[in-house]
């Protein structure tokens, strides 16, 4: 149980192997407030070993971005994470306690650190409250090493029929879906409104180890939206008269943890696929595409977690790996709508030269965001993509965790956008 530990897995590693087991992973905290989505710069965050409490490692300050810098903390070997035979916990632990002036304090417990990749655990604060107080979180330990109750088996296509089950005419990409921390029956259990994207990288760093390659990654990321998708496109448990879309239970759904640590390697590939899922010939719905682990759980017919990572090890892509477990006809579509979104993707990757409606637009929404991040500077928003433009776009992209190209892909247009509306609004879901 997290919390109860005297003493941290590092730490006994350090004292039974002379610190011949130990490797480094990196943590990289950003602080904004959970009422306007602006930064909060000058909060202080204080590192212990989680079951240490009383031994501060690191002490931190966000800067103007509401960003640490990027520390090395210890880890178990890489290794830990990449074989299945493994019985040794994989990550490292960390508890944080984050304060800053006019909010509440919060801890989190349990923040998991693997070898060579770096942790983002992301805070939103409350304003400070009279009556209210501190937000403890105390994050479980990752479904590839502790117990959880297995997925009970669904179809992996709904029926359609005339009752009103399928209320979308179309698969659309929400910008929140309304996540139950508990089973479907657990009326004690809190709703959380969560972005959908915020959810798949919490659910996929949950789930597997951000250690493992970029196609086993790929393929989990892609299982992971289009069994979501098919919760929304079907409205599955409101027809049920509930009122949600999923829930964090793994038994009937996937494993979503409130303030849990994502990571990079999981970050970067949610933002490139997170318009995709996944279907089959004259079916429009996504598929409810299910897994077990492959270690504790066999599941004929569907994807296994360890046994993607062996398939990625080999060479397989992503695709090939998802049909070498569901069949031939499991194809990549694309949602035709993303809510929430100011406007599309203008198709080409915006870059130094262009010209034109969306490179103003992008210059504009990059104006408002860097009212929000000083760090950001302002540029003229004339359509033309010059050298100003470029240094914007790359010092954006550093903040948020995106390759510094000073180029705007797929990926950069809708952080941009997606950044720009949680900061010229007020979110409602808080």
């Amino acid at each position: 149980m997290k919390g109860s530990k005297n003493m941290s897995v590092v730490q006994k590693m350090q004292i039974e192997d002379g610190n011949q087991s130990v490797d480094k992973g990196r943590l990289r905290i950003a602080v904004t407030s959970g009422i306007t989505s602006y930064p909060v710069a000058d909060a202080t965050i204080s590192i212990s070993y989680t079951g240490v409490p009383d031994s501060t490692l690191e002490q931190l300050k966000t800067d103007s971005s509401g960003l640490t810098e990027e520390i090395e903390l210890d880890t178990p070997p890489l290794e830990y994470s990449m074989d299945p035979a493994q019985e040794n916990q994989p990550y490292s632990e960390y508890t944080l306690d984050i304060s800053a002036p006019g909010f509440e304090r919060m801890s989190i417990s349990g923040t998991e650190l693997l070898a060579g990749v770096t942790a983002i655990q992301n805070v939103r604060l409350r304003p400070l409250n009279p009556e209210g107080g501190a937000d403890i979180f105390v994050i479980p330990g990752h479904t590839l090493y502790e117990e959880y109750s297995p997925k009970i088996a669904e179809d992996e296509i709904k029926p359609i029929n005339e009752s009103g089950e399928i209320v979308l005419s179309r698969v659309v990409v929400p910008e929140y879906i309304v996540v139950h921390d508990g089973s479907p029956r657990d009326t004690t259990a809190k709703n959380y409104y969560v972005r959908y994207k915020d959810y798949i990288k919490n659910v996929a760093s949950s789930e597997i180890y951000a250690t493992w390659p970029e196609n086993t990654i790929r393929a989990n990321v892609l299982a992971i939206m289009s069994f979501t998708l098919n919760r929304v496109y079907t409205e599955w448990y409101r027809n049920k008269g509930y009122d949600f879309t999923i829930t964090s239970s793994t038994a009937f759904d996937h494993k979503w943890i409130p303030e849990r640590n994502i990571y990079d390697t999981i970050s970067v590939v949610v933002d490139e696929l997170f318009g995709n899922y996944l279907s089959r010939p004259n079916v429009r719905q996504p598929i409810l595409t299910q897994y077990c682990d492959g270690k504790r759980v066999q599941c004929p017919d569907w994807m296994t977690q360890w046994g993607s990572k062996s398939l990625g090890d080999q060479g397989y892509s992503a695709i090939e790996i998802l049909r070498y477990y569901y069949g031939d006809n499991m194809y990549i579509n694309t949602a035709p709508e993303i809510s929430g979104i100011p406007s599309s993707w203008p198709g080409d990757t915006l870059e130094l030269g262009s010209r034109g409606d969306k490179v103003r637009q992008m210059q504009e929404q990059l104006n408002t965001i860097a009212g929000a991040y000083p760090a950001i500077p302002k540029i003229q928003a004339d359509g033309i993509y010059g050298p100003a433009t470029v240094e914007a776009v790359s010092v954006f992209q550093s903040i948020f965790g995106l390759p510094p190209t000073g180029d705007v892909d797929f990926r950069t247009w809708f952080k941009i956008s997606e950044i720009f509306v949680g900061v010229s609004r007020i979110a409602e879901l808080v």
